[in-house]
């Protein structure tokens, strides 16, 4: 392959820091590369397995978390919170579609951010754009906005103990089925989305008394008390991944273990650069961000180069047009990819495409377009005869207001600043997820019945 982890240095690369002091920069690599990995290559392959699953049409993909992790919103209230949503989420798709759920977070690494400009103008000063807690601070400072290689460090350290914590969550018995009413926030009791999801809750109680009944239970089936729960991330900052690449020992190959699943952001696709070779090297299960500007012909040099094998599972297609742009883009992605015979996972991501700048001068985006785009992806596969094998979605579990609609008190522009929290990009709060998950229910049920009309 002539591929090494270093290989990537000698190409063009986009979206990076200058960091000034370069020996510190290389000090604080060499000791990411001498710290045990965040996750392995056993755990990796299992969901390249599972993501081989969703390829075939056989289950779904749920993936999503913060839009940027930072250093001030780390705690284990918000990790839990965000790990309640997203397995309601997962337990209305599954119950609601009979279909097996893939779960994969942003989270436990997702720091860096790409941007638009190099630098911004606040009241006539112009400093170096924030591009993520791993690289510069948020705070308007020069000081502050100078890369800092010491940051990733602190990410490590903070994606461990998140990771630590997940898994607890995961494997500890929290995901219980049992505990399908406990994993409701406080603050969405009352409301119709949660009376909604408390219905779901009920009868999936009443399957496992049934079960219980029959001699099957949580002490004694793993499924029913423990989830597959895997972390990922956008792979931006080069420097971070190369330090966290290790060789497999099972099978001596080289695996990211800073993530079980990377992706590569539309602004850094080019096949000839440093992103997509860096990727190519690795074994974990791989993402690519598709965006209004791709061929079909950069598109299959990309599955060339990112998957030459064909195998299923290994790479997943992430899209993200825009409500107004879909129909436009995507049947054509889809026409070369099945003519050319490509195995690749489909997702929809319904957040990038659809960012909108409010009157009042905030950063948002409107659930009707997020939930527009999702249906018209579904629509589009349905006539394509291909399977709309995901979504992916930027979400946390506190009560923010954000993105425009739905919620417990249908955000609107107006209240935008009540809670707006984010460190780059607007998020969906718990309600808004969970009537995502509905909503992608009803679209995936309304397939099912018409293929099962036209078999």
């Amino acid at each position: 392959m002539n591929w090494t982890p270093t290989s990537w240095h000698s190409k063009k690369i986009r979206q990076v820091p200058d960091y000034t002091d370069k020996q510190f920069l290389q000090k604080a690599e060499d000791r990411l590369a001498s710290y045990p990995p965040l996750v392995f290559a056993g755990e990796a392959r299992d969901l390249k397995n599972k993501l081989a699953q969703v390829c075939r049409g056989e289950s779904f993909l749920l993936q999503g978390g913060d839009c940027a992790e930072s250093f001030a919103e780390h705690s284990g209230d918000n990790i839990r919170d965000f790990f309640r949503v997203f397995m309601q989420m997962a337990a209305i798709l599954t119950f609601g579609t009979c279909s097996p759920i893939v779960k994969i977070g942003r989270i436990a690494g997702q720091f860096a951010k790409p941007r638009s400009s190099d630098t911004e103008i606040i009241d006539g000063i112009e400093l170096p754009s924030y591009r993520g807690d791993i690289i510069n601070s948020i705070e308007f400072d020069k000081e502050a906005r100078e890369p800092n290689a010491e940051a990733m460090i602190k990410v490590y350290r903070q994606s461990a103990a998140t990771l630590n914590l997940i898994r607890a969550f995961a494997k500890g018995g929290y995901a219980d089925l049992r505990l399908t009413h406990n994993w409701t926030l406080d603050y969405l009791n009352n409301s119709k989305v949660i009376d909604k999801y408390h219905e779901i809750a009920n009868a999936i109680n009443d399957i496992l008394d049934f079960m219980q009944a029959c001699g099957v239970y949580s002490d004694n089936t793993k499924a029913l008390k423990e989830t597959d729960f895997y972390t990922s991330h956008e792979a931006l900052l080069l420097n971070y991944e190369q330090a966290l690449v290790r060789i497999d020992s099972t099978t001596n190959e080289w695996y990211a273990t800073s993530a079980h699943f990377l992706w590569i952001g539309d602004r850094t696709r080019d096949p000839d650069e440093a992103h997509v070779e860096f990727c190519r090297g690795i074994k974990n299960p791989l993402g690519v961000k598709c965006g209004p500007s791709l061929s079909v012909d950069s598109l299959l040099t990309l599955c060339d180069i990112l998957n030459p094998d064909n195998e299923e599972g290994r790479l997943t297609l992430i899209c993200r047009f825009g409500s107004d742009e879909v129909n436009k883009h995507l049947p054509n992605l889809i026409e070369g990819i099945k003519k050319e015979g490509r195995n690749v996972v489909w997702c929809c991501d319904p957040m990038h495409g659809n960012t909108i700048k409010a009157s009042n001068g905030y950063k948002t985006r409107d659930l009707k377009t997020i939930f527009a785009e999702v249906q018209k992806f579904i629509d589009i596969h349905n006539q394509h005869d291909t399977h709309p094998g995901g979504v992916h979605f930027e979400m946390t579990g506190k009560d923010v207001t954000e993105c425009i609609g739905g919620g417990i008190s249908c955000v609107s522009e107006e209240n935008l600043s009540d809670r707006y929290h984010t460190h780059c990009d607007p998020r969906l709060n718990a309600s808004q997820a969970l009537e995502l998950a509905f909503m992608i229910t009803d679209k995936i049920k309304q397939r099912s019945k018409k293929n099962n009309i036209t078999t």
